[in-house]
């Protein structure tokens, strides 16, 4: 009977466990958020031209901008909103040195404590020289890989112009990255389906009408010339002669078109079902001609290519299947049930942002600040931005994203190196604005820039809390040693004082300081300190020694500068808070608590002071796209979440977020992908938190008027 009650019991309590454990998993599939129905809920619908409003296909490394068409009609009228881009990774093109231009010319040697230190700057005279830095910083430069519209015209035979398309309906579905766009010529429907391979730089477009019958609708590939400016918005339809574009292969469903530029020869393949004809209509100008009322076109870009069969169907699968796993998989915010009338518009920014960032920001190398829509800078990528392009990868449980990007480092480790030689210092000094291989672009400001160069020890410690593993560790271990080296040589020591002095010659991140003048920013000063620390902690966890140079310019770092009762921004300038000037740009001393943990040089209180001195005096309309949400960040470290809030909410128009999501800047700059990824790491942190933080979801308020439920976010430092 004791066996049978025994055996009894057993077998009721493992139901009960079964149960409980069933109810259990239950009520976590219910709590789950319904990340589909988040992401769609926000999909971007279009119903009138607007030339801010253009849409994004891409995979992160390769990126089609389309106007209302579905594809880059209208590229001259849309110049001046989001211009209609074809932008990839690989795709750099330079012009010839025919003036024998040396990078040596553009070195002007500048005084640090008592040595003489060369700087690659924007020198005026001779006028040799100023070519020279000229042609540095232009080239290489990115290229605007083709332009891929419709030729519309009426039946009269004239061209169709934006404002003559009717019932426009356009809408980019975000769970599956494919966009949908229908629109009538003179009362006839038109009707396009376009997506990027999230493999390959491919693109597909299917379209549906009667005017492709009728011969009113064909599909043109232009190629327009590289300015090699400061901007490129790929209307500069003026090509030089020494460029070439020509159909090298041709048969009944394809064409295959190289074109040479002056270092870059690439081919693009035109696929596609059905019937139609391929013709040079002029110079770096193809016209497809389909018959019927239906084309399905894939245009592949890439620097070796052949013809293939068209795989319109493949790309959208992929697409869907790639958007579905990105949106699955990482972190999701769910603001629904809020009572804050802002948050079902900080929802949309967050989940446009994550779109952005991931069709733009997601390839092999630090982004430029424009992503792959247009040049700005050259097309060239800013190192100091890289931790508003990366740090929020690693937040959103995607760190592998980040890590792509690091390999770039190894490209460009050499040179890093050879930097910090040519100055005399140890280690690796990691550039400014840069290129493709690493090379250094010549700049009055971005030279004596510092705060890029601990970013590297950020990257690297993200990515060893996703994966805590030697194989992390000696992976990055050489570039963070190195990093730290650099670190360590850079300070002057004070004699007088008994301490490390940053500076001069040096411009913190807040751009407004003369360089000759200035030393000892705050920012800088505890990134130092931080980043130090952590490069030290990863001697130790690999049983290494830490150099005694370290140990010293960490116990001997100068103090954070304080006047009265808050920071100032650099040390040299005791007028940080009463000199016009100087309250514009970022307010970086905000970095200090926000971008960094609590350093041991860190006072709170000062730091809370300073805090509402710099919200009350700054000139916020003289700002930045990821002020605002560094200056959330900081609100949130410091207790604040109310601030945090009307932070990311500030009326400035730095702080203006597009239909499509794109943080608007001015009109030269009309997104700037800092804003986004910016946006994202401050989210992450006032819902996960970061080390040491105790309140749940630390950067919301806790009146009631916030539901915040999230998933796959990671705490910060």
């Amino acid at each position: 009977m004791k066996t049978k009650f025994w055996i009894t019991s057993l077998f009721l309590a493992l139901c009960i466990t079964g149960c409980q454990k069933e109810q259990k998993t239950t009520e976590t599939q219910s709590m789950a958020i319904d990340r589909k129905a988040v992401v769609t809920r926000h999909n971007v619908q279009i119903s009138q031209v607007d030339t801010l409003a253009s849409l994004t296909v891409g995979n992160g490394a390769f990126a089609f901008t389309t106007d209302i068409t579905g594809l880059q009609s209208f590229p001259d009228y849309y110049q001046n909103g989001i211009p209609l881009g074809t932008l990839s990774e690989w795709g750099w093109n330079a012009k010839p040195n025919d003036a024998d231009y040396r990078f040596e010319e553009t070195l002007k040697d500048y005084d640090q404590n008592g040595r003489k230190v060369s700087y690659s700057t924007q020198i005026k005279t001779p006028q040799h020289a100023k070519e020279a830095v000229e042609f540095f910083r232009s080239n290489p430069h990115r290229v605007h890989l083709g332009n891929l519209g419709f030729e519309l015209t009426k039946k009269d035979g004239t061209p169709v112009k934006p404002e003559d398309l009717q019932d426009i309906d356009q809408t980019l579905d975000l769970w599956t990255g494919i966009l949908t766009s229908s629109f009538a010529v003179e009362g006839i429907l038109v009707e396009v389906k376009t997506a990027s391979d999230q493999n390959s730089d491919a693109i597909a477009v299917t379209v549906n009408s009667e005017l492709i019958n009728s011969g009113q609708l064909k599909i043109r590939l232009r190629f327009a010339s590289p300015t090699a400016a400061w901007s490129d918005y790929g209307t500069q339809w003026k090509n030089p002669e020494r460029y070439m574009s020509g159909i090298i292969q041709q048969n009944d469903t394809s064409v295959l078109i190289e074109r040479k530029l002056d270092s870059l020869n690439y081919k693009v393949a035109l696929n596609w079902k059905g019937t139609a004809t391929v013709s040079e209509k002029e110079d770096h100008y193809f016209l497809v001609e389909p018959t019927g009322n239906q084309i399905a076109l894939t245009c592949t870009f890439s620097d070796a290519q052949t013809l293939k069969e068209n795989q319109a169907e493949t790309i959208y699968n992929n697409s869907q299947e790639a958007w579905k796993n990105y949106w699955m998989n990482g972190g999701i915010v769910d603001f629904s049930g809020s009572n804050d009338p802002r948050a079902d518009e900080l929802e949309r920014r967050v989940v446009l942002s994550q779109y952005l960032t991931k069709a733009q920001t997601a390839g092999a190398m630090p982004p430029q600040e424009t992503g792959l829509t247009y040049n700005s800078w050259y097309g060239k990528p800013h190192l100091e931005m890289h931790w508003w392009h990366g740090v929020h990868y690693a937040l959103w449980g995607r760190p592998q994203y980040l890590e792509n990007t690091l390999n770039w480092y190894e490209t460009a480790f050499e040179k890093a190196k050879a930097l910090a030689e040519r100055q005399g210092f140890k280690g690796a000094r990691w550039q400014k604005m840069t290129d493709p291989y690493g090379d250094e672009g010549p700049s009055s400001v971005g030279a004596f820039l510092i705060w890029q160069q601990p970013h590297f020890i950020t990257f690297a410690e993200l990515l060893y809390r996703a994966d805590a593993s030697n194989t992390t560790l000696n992976k990055y271990k050489e570039r963070v040693f190195a990093t730290a080296d650099f670190m360590a040589s850079f300070p002057d020591y004070d004699n007088k004082n008994d301490r490390y002095v940053l500076g001069p010659p040096v411009i913190p991140a807040q751009e407004r300081f003369e360089k000759t003048e200035t030393y000892n920013p705050t920012y800088e000063l505890a990134y130092w300190n931080w980043a130090l620390k952590t490069a030290s902690e990863w001697k130790k966890r690999l049983g290494e020694a830490v150099p005694e140079q370290w140990t010293e310019v960490l116990e001997k770092l100068s103090a954070l500068p304080v006047q009265e009762d808050y920071y100032l921004a650099t040390e040299s300038a005791t007028d940080s808070y009463t000199n016009p000037e100087f309250l514009t740009d970022h307010p970086s001393v905000f970095g200090t608590f926000g971008m960094l943990p609590e350093t041991s040089l860190l006072d709170k209180v000062t730091m809370r002071n300073t805090f509402d001195k710099v919200w009350d005096v700054w000139t916020w309309d003289d700002t930045w796209g990821w002020d605002f949400p560094m200056t959330a960040m900081t609100a949130a470290r410091l207790g604040m979440p109310e601030k945090a809030i009307d932070a990311l909410f500030m009326d400035v128009q730095t702080n203006t977020y597009l239909k499509n999501g794109h943080n608007y800047q001015e009109e030269r700059l009309t997104l700037y992908m800092p804003g986004n990824g910016g946006l994202l790491t401050a989210v992450a942190m006032m819902c996960a938190g970061w080390d040491g933080a105790e309140t749940k979801n630390p950067g919301f308020p806790k009146d009631g008027s916030w539901k915040v439920k999230w998933e796959g976010l990671e705490p910060f430092f």
